[in-house]
């Protein structure tokens, strides 16, 4: 499980020191993705082919689901960490997700999210309210 946030920055060829702790989990590789709300989504293989099993159950008919799935897998990329914990972040994703130097990784349960740090705090300070008002059950058992 990932949890956690930070504030490590790009060096400058684009390359990300990933958290001490989200490294053992990685060392095998990571899979770079575009996620929603314009952050960049972190996750083993593994993870990312379950998520493909789940997505080929949906209907390819429906273009959202077709959409869905190009941005999911055209811009991804792979790798594994170098020997300090660095991946590489491709340009197409920084761009995707406004980031330069300055950083937001975030453990999010089963995967890690990148942000511009500005995206996040914008975005944080939208939810946080949500969050705390929440009176009834989101998922039942919770």
């Amino acid at each position: 499980m990932f949890i956690g946030t930070f504030a490590p920055k790009l060096d400058d060829k684009g390359r990300l020191i990933l958290p001490a702790k989200f490294r053992d989990a990685f060392a095998g590789g990571v899979v770079m993705t575009k996620g929603q709300e314009r952050c960049i989504e972190l996750q083993t293989s593994a993870q990312l082919e379950a998520k493909a099993v789940r997505l080929r159950e949906a209907s390819m008919t429906n273009p959202e689901v077709r959409g869905y799935v190009r941005m999911l897998f055209t811009g991804g990329h792979e790798q594994v960490p170098d020997k300090q914990g660095r991946v590489g972040v491709p340009t197409n994703l920084r761009d995707y997700a406004s980031l330069d130097r300055e950083v937001v990784v975030l453990g999010v349960m089963d995967h890690v999210e990148m942000w511009n740090p500005r995206t996040w705090e914008s975005y944080s300070a939208e939810q946080e309210p949500k969050f705390a008002e929440l009176a009834h059950e989101v998922f039942p058992g919770i």
